[in-house]
């Protein structure tokens, strides 16, 4: 192993254990809140923008997910359409509505906003969207990165009910090239995939409690085919990804 590959594995590795500290608490207020909108039979949505939208692919139908999670995949707001004009329409007020009206998002419902910077339209939108519908709103976010960048702007983190600051920098990337200005090692996708499956992992758990937590199998598994079909008929009605 490389020094700088060693740095970003001890890097990755001492944020991760620095937030199983830090985020105890509005981890764990995350999870009631989403263990509370799972016994009501209401939906949880995950929803982000440019590399952010991969927390929403993360829960989608995955192997040990909750199959209540709706991810909000449009294609223009993600990468693979155009990764410059995607970065246009993050940025661009008005545009988040009509994405999210598709969803039949209802009261009770749960929102995950994750948004590294903190201060795009998108993600603000997004919030306040799920405010006037009656829904619950978790944010995953840098707030020191929001901060610096302001400039006056409203930011998540001041918007959403449930703060999960990732505690990244500003620039996402954690690694000094020598000598260049440079820096590299983006962790905010891997940081944000372990937090929300530590808290879905909390929230089966609960409902397991009851011999109710709604989990995908792998696809390779024994039985995986009768348990899958039956939650995808469950939940396709509210969930148009599936």
């Amino acid at each position: 192993m490389t020094d700088i590959t060693d740095a970003y594995f001890s890097n990755l590795i001492g944020r991760l254990e620095t937030l199983k500290q830090v985020l105890a608490e509005p981890m764990a207020q995350a999870a009631s809140v989403i263990l509370d909108a799972a016994r009501g039979d209401k939906r949880v949505y995950v929803f982000g923008t440019g590399h952010s939208h991969m927390l929403a692919e993360e829960v989608h139908y995955r192997a040990g997910g909750l199959a209540f999670t709706v991810p909000v995949l449009v294609g223009s707001a993600m990468l693979h359409e155009g990764a410059v004009i995607s970065s246009v329409y993050e940025r661009t007020q008005g545009l988040v509505r009509p994405m999210l009206e598709r969803y039949g998002m209802q009261p009770g419902d749960v929102i995950i906003i994750a948004s590294n910077s903190g201060v795009n339209a998108a993600p603000i939108e997004a919030a306040d969207y799920a405010h006037e519908i009656g829904a619950r709103v978790i944010a995953i976010t840098s707030i020191a990165y929001s901060a610096a960048i302001a400039n006056g702007r409203r930011r998540l983190a001041e918007v959403a009910d449930i703060v999960l600051d990732n505690g990244l920098p500003p620039g996402d990337a954690v690694l000094d090239l020598a000598g260049t200005g440079l820096r590299v090692g983006p962790v905010s996708t891997a940081v944000g995939v372990t937090v929300i499956n530590a808290i879905f992992a909390e929230v089966a758990s609960e409902l397991a409690k009851s011999g109710d937590a709604p989990v995908y199998l792998s696809a390779n598994m024994p039985g995986a085919a009768e348990i899958n079909q039956k939650l995808v008929k469950k939940y396709r009605p509210r969930n148009p990804h599936l």
